[in-house]
């Protein structure tokens, strides 16, 4: 037998790992686990090069847990070590801090061993255990076995033993602060969490499964009975969809493996996105487009990270444009910087790099999608199009290839690019500026008069809705040029697309002033301003208007932006049609009925918009009962 002390330049390694390697306790299972497949795939490349020549067996992960004896073991039969690999890898480590020890190992023989074999993630189990055994068998033929064994302080012993397997034992002995880590379901947890897609088999205990009856019994119809057994309960799948390369994929099998990741989604997505790069960094991985609802924010948080198939994070902010952070699946790269825990994620060179190509990946696909299938891309757009409207508004580069492919509905259910519909529009909807105005509402239930007004005069009505309406707007008139928004209701057709000349009024600027306070008198003077402008006789007598500019910035403070501006008030026009029929015969009333006829066409134009509700309703339709 052999003592002695851990090499280390602190007084104890153990509170340096706990405090500053380590942010959640359970990593320890994921960093043991890792470890142990790495063992088993060393051990499959010493075999394909010949310096391993005995017999490879089944490689495989076992997790042990042993509730009485308070142990959790992690079993593998990959190369094992030999007692002065143990005292290289485990005992000779000299840091003060965990950025000192990457720096000194860094692009060193042994930096792998260190941190992908036993190092840093073996040293995780003090954390959780207050003793840790290694039960080890090297690879190399006539090897003595032998066992490490350390209680959380320096001081170690190492003594020989008898093992007839090849590969290493970690046997934990769980204190009594982490007895939670002698639950069957807290270890199952960890695993389904981490070690779901490692490339060795992992095993934890047994699960239950039916089968046909090994007998032969059958039932009373004469059908072989199903007998439950108890089989090794494998956690991972060795295999997963984004290793395989993308010609041995059928859309089924990515349909599967989404299941597979999200067991509790009952909706398939749209299409995917297999990411497949070896220079100049590696990258593999799968992209899921989902159905986005409006609420984007539940969304996020689907796109899983690994790294040679281990599990490291779901928050990729660093990695993926935020706009992409609403696509499902995963992403898996080895050159992507971890700091020694592997939990969080630090940007550098490559991270940007990889990050521009997803964004590149993403944008031909829908490119290609829309010029090879346009109908089925038009079909899909709904689901689409609050995606494609957030990447244009937060990617610039994303937003200069989306402008050819984004598309917009009208009223009618026909799609146009931006472009095409700006060519379809521009000759009768631009104004005497030369600017061409795309005219557009959020519902045409709500807005179905000034629908039909416009269309009535030969116009189209773009259908644009959803919480990024107003910013997408906005980004949409600074890229084209000559080109402006303006919603069906943000004031009269002929002031929303003004031609040269404009039409006479009927009323003169007396008669206007006369009638003014009438108007201003039916509505709330803080928030409606009253105004009379020349109409065609067919408008509407009264109607309600909110000025684009206002109504736009109000948005954008809603649902995030337009403060530079301050708060903007809830202000409309209520613009009276000079020219109307109605208006003008208001002038041969006596001042009562003229006063009831201005409330009930005042309380008609609000009703239009929506505006009208509670006790001021409630009038109107008593008032128009009298009517009858």
């Amino acid at each position: 037998m052999k003592t002695g002390q851990i090499h280390v330049s602190t007084e104890n390694i153990f509170p340096i790992i706990k405090k500053f390697l380590y942010s959640d306790h359970e990593i320890f299972l994921r960093e043991l686990v890792s470890n142990a497949v790495d063992a088993s795939q060393k051990l499959k490349v010493l075999s394909s090069t010949g310096e391993y020549k005995g017999e490879l067996g089944d490689l495989k992960v076992e997790v042990l847990l042993d509730k009485e004896a308070k142990t959790l073991t992690i079993r593998d039969n990959g190369i094992g070590m030999t007692a002065e690999e143990i005292d290289k890898y485990i005992n000779q480590i000299a840091f003060s801090g965990a950025e000192e020890f990457v720096k000194q190992y860094e692009g060193k023989d042994g930096a792998e061993n260190i941190i992908g074999h036993f190092g840093l993630g073996f040293y995780s189990a003090f954390m959780v255990a207050e003793k840790v055994q290694i039960r080890t068998l090297s690879r190399h033929e006539g090897s003595q076995a032998v066992q490490w064994e350390s209680n959380g302080s320096p001081e170690f012993t190492l003594t020989e033993i008898d093992k007839e397997t090849r590969g290493t034992d970690i046997v934990l002995f769980i204190n009594d602060e982490s007895l939670e880590f002698l639950e069957k379901p807290r270890i199952q947890g960890i695993l389904d969490k981490y070690c779901k897609f490692l490339p060795i088999p992992v095993f934890f205990g047994t699960k239950v499964e039916y089968v046909d009856s090994p007998e032969g019994e059958t039932d009373e119809d004469g059908k072989v009975k199903r007998v439950s057994i108890d089989v090794p309960n494998q956690v991972n799948n060795p295999k997963p969809a984004w290793t395989v390369a993308p010609v041995d994929l059928k859309d089924e099998d990515y349909a599967s493996f989404y299941r597979e990741l999200y067991p509790m989604s009952f909706e398939d997505p749209l299409f995917h996105i297999h990411l497949n790069v070896d220079y100049p960094f590696n990258l593999t991985g799968i992209l899921y487009f989902p159905k986005i609802k409006e609420n984007v924010e539940v969304q996020r948080n689907k796109i899983n990270l690994y790294s040679n198939q281990v599990f490291i994070t779901d928050s990729v902010a660093e990695i993926v444009p935020e706009f992409l952070t609403l696509l499902h699946g995963v992403i898996d790269s080895p050159d992507i910087p971890l700091n020694v825990s592997r939990s969080y994620l630090q940007s550098d060179g490559n991270v940007k790099k990889i990050s521009a190509h997803i964004t590149k990946k993403v944008a031909d696909k829908l490119a290609e999608m829309f010029k090879k299938d346009r109908a089925d891309f038009e079909a899909k757009w709904d689901d689409l199009k609050i995606f494609v409207e957030y990447g244009m508004l937060s990617d610039d580069k994303f937003a200069e290839k989306a402008k050819n492919f984004a598309l917009i509905k009208n009223t009618d259910g026909k799609y146009y690019t931006i472009e095409e519909m700006k060519e379809q529009i521009a000759p009768l909807q631009t104004d005497k500026n030369d600017k061409v105005v795309a005219l557009y509402t959020h519902s045409k239930e709500e807005h179905f008069s000034f629908v039909k007004q416009a269309k009535d005069r030969g116009y189209q009505v773009a259908l644009i809705d959803g919480p990024l309406a107003s910013h997408w707007i906005s980004k949409i008139e600074q890229t084209f040029e000559n080109l402006s928004f303006a919603r069906v209701d943000a004031d009269a057709l002929d002031q929303l697309i003004q031609k040269e000349g404009e039409l006479p009024s009927k009323l003169t600027e007396e008669q206007q002033t006369a009638l003014k306070p009438l108007f201003e008198s039916a509505v709330d003077n803080q928030k409606f301003k009253v105004e009379f402008k020349s109409m065609s006789e067919t408008d509407a007598p009264i109607i309600v208007t909110q000025p684009e500019f206002i109504r736009r910035m109000m948005e954008q403070q809603k649902y995030g932006g337009g403060g530079f501006f301050g708060a903007f008030p809830e202000t409309y026009n209520l613009v009276v049609n000079a020219n109307h029929q109605k208006v003008e015969s208001l002038l041969n009333l006596g001042e009562t009925e003229k006063s009831g006829k201005v409330k009930q066409l005042t309380d008609l134009a609000l009703l239009a918009q929506g505006m009208l509700k509670g006790e001021e309703l409630n009038q109107f339709i008593e008032r128009s009962i009298s009517f009858i």
